[in-house]
């Protein structure tokens, strides 16, 4: 599993609705990509729960040869042509699980990014964000989650997909999920990635 990101930093008075209609129109075009697990069409708006206007899908890759489709085929060349090359962020997948809510419609995603400090060793670091990821998968009303790391930055990368609000407490950028797709969710894996 790969996880990858780029973040769109839009305006402070940009039309969110401009990005809302490009996903109800455009969405539905990676339901059946090859070698995505799944795209999370994701937002944030600039008020309470975020300094800026976001827009900043995050992606589970099946396979390096999907992401690798998708990077240097029309649908990245899109993004670029309307807002720019954006960079694009990548972590390897350390775990993925179903949450206790796997069939539900994701509205909210939390994404949790913390380094891992020097005086930290990498394993421990991991071992105690892959327990506290199992934790998040058994609350009420989480679809999914997952864990990734960049061990270039040594960072960690933690995803949630919620059915309704994230519980309180629980630390993350809060977004707003726009459009799930999914086309190879099943071939994620369960737990571990090694």
């Amino acid at each position: 599993m790969y996880a990858m990101q780029y973040e769109l930093t839009l305006p402070a008075d940009y039309d969110i609705e401009i990005i809302r209609r490009r996903v109800a129109t455009r969405g539905h075009l990676l339901d059946d990509f090859p070698g995505l697990g799944l795209k999370a069409y994701l937002i944030r708006e600039r008020g309470e729960t975020s300094p800026v206007n976001q827009y900043a899908p995050l992606y589970l890759w099946t396979s390096a040869e999907g992401m690798n489709a998708f990077l240097w085929g029309p649908g990245f060349q899109g993004i670029v042509d309307d807002f720019g090359r954006p960079e694009v962020q990548h972590w390897t997948g350390l775990l993925h699980l179903e949450g206790a809510a796997p069939e539900a419609l994701p509205r909210t995603a939390l994404r949790h990014r913390e380094r891992i400090p020097d005086t930290v060793r990498p394993a421990t670091a991991v071992e105690s964000a892959l327990a506290e990821s199992r934790r998040l998968a058994t609350l009420s009303g989480v679809v999914a989650t997952a864990l990734a790391v960049d061990p270039r930055h040594w960072e960690l990368l933690r995803f949630t997909l919620w059915e309704g609000e994230p519980r309180s407490g629980i630390p993350g950028d809060r977004f707003e999920v726009l459009h799930l797709s999914a086309p190879e969710r099943d071939l994620l894996g369960r737990g571990k990635q090694w």
